[in-house]
């Protein structure tokens, strides 16, 4: 194998080769307008401090000015789809019961008894009413004490004082937020630019396909920082052989972390995006003289190779490919995919929103993470990943996934409807692991950043210094 070196490299200002703008230029079927912008800022060179990864007084001020301020996703509505069908949405020592009170409304109570505080909820179910399973205390769906246990010893509570505290409570695309700060700005003022950007994906004509969980051992913003770059993918996911030369017939071979574009809005606070191409070779790999069949053979490895598309001279193989995913992936999710564009068929799009929430609009892989700290404990973070596949149009039957929790250390890779992504994320995790033992031992007071290929974790924590300096 040879080496790649430096000077066999053309290089620009993002780094070598055509721009992600310039292959959606060539593209079949044209990506959607909002996926050609191209917005940057200018956030400074500063490190990012320390202890905000490793300060237990940081992670209790994230608590009151974060987690207390900010919208979540608690869940999707088809979890809840009958009246009285609820979820626990657990953030540090704060649990919410997410009800659907009516056909039409979705409440979020505080998990707490108001006799002596005993947590109502422990997991999610279906109830006619919330009944404390300890003295019996009851509410009606819509919060109101209806029965008090022994009504003759408390005269002095009157039951239309008892109703059931309530946090704020929205919806988008299908997604339940709740938000614990009564004077918060409206769901929509909070998601800024996602509505427009994104409403015509339908999140809420899908459904949750797979939802798999495990806590890792570091801090949420170490977790999340991990999937929110990919300045990380050459050398935590490509193939390589002893002298760290990247293998052409690996994953490098349809996709380049070199061609990631990077999205950040100036009016946007909450939201950030970013941005790989499929369908083409690593810039690693194009100087070992491989094909454009080459491109589709390794990517379709798993697929006989009397189906997969076959290139005359002078073709592409990215429309190829696009093209057969319309096929295979609309078969799979039984939907019409003829009309969809070469990006949903191919690229990887990712969109985050403040804090914790990460989550790719396109097809090919439709992901949601979800961050945020397991308990009450800066050091460990509960990590979930969901797949969103479209609710099928060809009438075949198709259920909510129930969460499946790993044991901690487990791994990805042990749950085959994860496919190719359980081995990526074993490659992920262990840098997480490093993470927290590395920022616990350094000397060196600052996390150094790169100005482009890791602008969104410099983004994040911006935003994050405006909230915690409330």
């Amino acid at each position: 194998m040879a080496e790649i070196k430096a000077d066999d490299i053309t290089f620009n200002d993002k780094g070598p080769g055509p721009s992600l703008q310039e292959i959606l230029d060539d593209d079949v079927v044209p990506a959607p307008a909002p996926f050609r912008e191209t917005p940057e800022m200018d956030l400074g060179t500063n490190d990012v401090s320390v202890e905000r990864y490793t300060s237990r007084a940081w992670h209790e001020a994230e608590v009151d000015k974060v987690w207390r301020k900010t919208w979540q996703v608690a869940c999707r509505a088809e979890e809840i789809p009958n009246v009285g069908d609820y979820v626990v949405y657990d953030i540090v020592d704060d649990s919410l019961i997410v009800v659907r009170t009516s056909e039409t409304e979705i409440r979020a109570y505080y998990n707490a008894c108001l006799h002596r505080g005993n947590a109502l909820c422990l997991e999610t179910g279906s109830v006619k009413k919330l009944r404390c399973p300890f003295h019996g205390f009851t509410w009606s769906l819509d919060g109101e004490l209806r029965h008090i246990p022994s009504q003759w010893d408390f005269k002095h509570v009157p039951k239309e004082r008892f109703s059931l505290p309530q946090a704020k409570v929205g919806e988008w695309g299908g997604f339940v937020f709740v938000n614990l700060d009564p004077d918060c700005s409206s769901l929509q003022d909070y998601l800024e630019i996602l509505p427009a950007h994104l409403d015509e994906w339908r999140f809420d004509a899908r459904y949750i396909h797979l939802h798999v969980s495990m806590v890792v051992p570091c801090n949420w913003k170490v977790a999340q920082e991990a999937f929110i770059e990919g300045y990380h993918v050459a050398e935590t996911h490509y193939d390589k052989d002893n002298n760290g030369n990247v293998d052409p017939d690996g994953i490098a071979a349809f996709t380049d972390d070199v061609r990631i574009q990077y999205d950040i809005w100036p009016e946007s606070r909450h939201v950030t995006r970013m941005s790989m191409a499929s369908g083409v070779a690593s810039q690693y790999v194009v100087h070992h003289g491989r094909s454009q069949q080459h491109i589709i053979d390794t990517m379709l490895r798993n697929v006989p190779e009397a189906e997969r598309p076959q290139l005359a001279e002078g073709e592409q193989a990215r429309p190829a490919l696009a093209q057969y995913n319309r096929k295979a992936l609309g078969a799979r999710y039984g939907v019409d995919l003829s009309n969809n564009s070469d990006t949903d068929m191919l690229d990887q799009v990712q969109y985050t929103l403040f804090p914790n929430f990460t989550f790719w609009p396109t097809l090919f892989g439709p992901l949601l993470y979800r961050f945020r700290p397991a308990g009450n404990n800066p050091d460990e973070a509960l990590f979930e990943v969901f797949m969103l596949h479209p609710v099928p149009e060809d009438g075949r039957a198709y259920e909510t996934a129930k969460e499946i929790r790993l044991e901690r250390g487990s791994a990805w890779a042990s749950v085959p409807e994860l496919g190719v992504y359980g081995p990526v994320l074993d490659q992920d995790t262990p840098n997480m692991y490093r993470m927290t033992k590395g920022l616990k031992t350094t000397r060196k007071p600052g996390v150094t950043l790169g100005n482009y290929q890791e602008n969104r974790i410099r983004h994040f924590h911006h935003t994050l210094d405006e909230y915690m300096a409330r």
